[in-house]
């Protein structure tokens, strides 16, 4: 062997030797000694307690809260329901009465009863309700024209069915409603804080029972409403 050929294979002896040292046994490469560390965990988040949201009952005023403040009956003398009403309900140039601002009529047959209701913006006024001879307008006396054989005043204090300029703030329906019993409604007065109607009632020779009810609206409105038996 030549001199030149010795160190060549002493070379190779060495590498050999080396890749010998960086296979384990299997002829794969063996994991780094220093493995990269674990992320960091925590544990995971316990859920906040929760508490169910109350349920809506028909009490709440967001779901109306209608309820009877005269049960059926004939009135004798005016049903009256009194509430207190502090005057001005807003300084000027604000409102200072409780606003009519809405009637509305419906018929309930499966109930068996007719409805008309009076909607005011502001506290609910007081009101009252009788059977009279006749209605006549406030102030003037004047016979209010109704439909039917018995009548109903209806009066609601201390409130207005106009703004500053004297315009009406009230939306109606037709005056003549036609219900079996509950026939018609108008107007009777807008005076010095009172606000009056008249009622026409188709009775069969006896006056009808009555019931009387409020309510609060979702957006505050005040809402009352007259009841007439359809037979």
């Amino acid at each position: 062997m030549t001199p030149q050929r010795v160190p060549l294979l002493a070379s190779l002896v060495v590498l050999l030797a080396a890749a010998c040292s960086t296979t384990d046994r299997g002829g794969a490469a063996p994991a780094p000694t220093t493995a990269p560390a674990p992320a960091a965990t925590t544990p995971a988040a316990t859920p906040a307690a929760t508490t169910p949201a109350p349920a809506t009952t028909a009490a709440s005023p967001a779901a109306g809260d209608w309820r009877v403040t005269y049960g059926w009956a004939v009135p004798a003398a005016p049903a009256r329901v009194t509430h207190t009403v502090p005057v001005p309900v807003t300084p000027a140039p604000g409102e200072p009465l409780p606003v009519l601002v809405q009637i509305q009529v419906g018929d309930h047959p499966a109930e068996g009863f007719s409805r008309i209701s009076f909607a005011f913006r502001g506290p609910a006024p007081s009101y009252q309700v009788a059977y009279v001879a006749r209605v006549e307008s406030d102030g003037s006396g004047t016979p209010v024209s109704l439909p039917g054989n018995a009548f109903l005043a209806v009066r609601f204090d201390p409130a207005q069915a106009h703004d500053s300029s004297g315009r009406s703030t009230v939306s109606a329906p037709p005056r003549a409603i036609g219900y079996p019993t509950l026939r018609g409604w108008a107007p009777a007065g807008d005076f010095e804080g009172y606000v009056s109607f008249g009622l026409g009632v188709q009775t069969s020779g006896t006056r009808l029972p009555l019931r009387l009810g409020e309510s609060t609206r979702p957006d505050g409105t005040h809402v009352v409403s007259v009841d007439v038996r359809r037979s």
